[in-house]
Formats: structure tokens, C-alpha cells, sequence
């Protein structure tokens, strides 16, 4: 027996149903139009081009073959083993918007966050 695997407006509506948000709001994380995850979802005729496939995969932390429903395995390889809540989905995808001089002061943010905590930790 054959199983049927979900295409992509399928994949896509449970993957943003799962995690709670609405179609507008996924079309604000992703930078595109509510009308075009509108579209996603319900045409079977509007798979998005290779681009907007990564942005959307690296949203919900899968890989591109589980959104076009080639794989029933969502995690990618390297993630496999890292958390997978929405802080962290977010995280991930706003760390790719950023460039590089901007990834390094993110660092050094982050570096600053993790001395006041370990100050904070050692007084306690």
C-alpha cells in the first residue's frame, strides 16, 4: 500500500496552524503579501520559487523536500538535534535578514547578555 504524502498548501497550512499564527501574521515574518500565503494555501497550481521556499523552510525549521511533500522527515539534517520552539524559528530567521556587520554586533549583543547573566548567577 502507497502512502500519499501532503503537497505544499497542505504542508504549509499545518505547519502555520501548528505553530499558532495567522496568515497574516506568517506574511509579516516572511516579508510577502497575506494574498500570497492566501494563494499557497489553497492553489494547487502556486508553489513558491526556490528563494521564498528556503525563507519559508528556514521559518518553520524543515527542509524544503518535507514542504513539497517529497519527505515525511521535516527536520533538517544539522537541526536534528537543536530546539525547535517559535523564539528559536524566529531567531533563525531574523539572523539570515541580517548582514554581516550586523551579525557581529548581534554577537557582541548576545556576549554582553551572557556576562550580565553569569554576574548575575555568581551574586545569587
Amino acid at each position: 500500500m502507497s502512502v500519499v504524502l501532503m503537497g505544499f498548501k497542505e504542508r504549509l497550512k499545518e505547519l502555520r496552524t501548528k505553530k499558532g499564527i495567522t496568515q497574516e501574521v506568517l506574511a509579516s515574518h516572511l516579508d510577502i503579501p497575506e494574498s500570497t500565503v492566501r494563494r499557497y494555501e489553497s492553489s494547487d497550481d502556486s508553489t513558491p520559487r526556490r528563494e521564498r521556499l528556503e525563507k519559508i523552510a528556514d521559518f518553520f525549521n524543515v527542509k524544503i523536500d518535507y514542504l513539497l511533500g517529497r519527505t515525511d522527515d521535516p527536520s533538517p539534517p544539522d537541526m536534528k538535534d537543536k530546539p525547535s520552539d517559535e523564539l528559536t524559528t524566529i531567531m533563525y530567521h531574523k539572523w539570515d535578514q541580517l548582514d554581516e556587520r550586523r551579525r557581529k554586533q548581534a554577537l557582541k549583543l548576545l556576549e554582553i547578555l551572557e556576562q550580565e547573566a553569569d554576574e548575575v548567577n555568581n551574586k545569587e
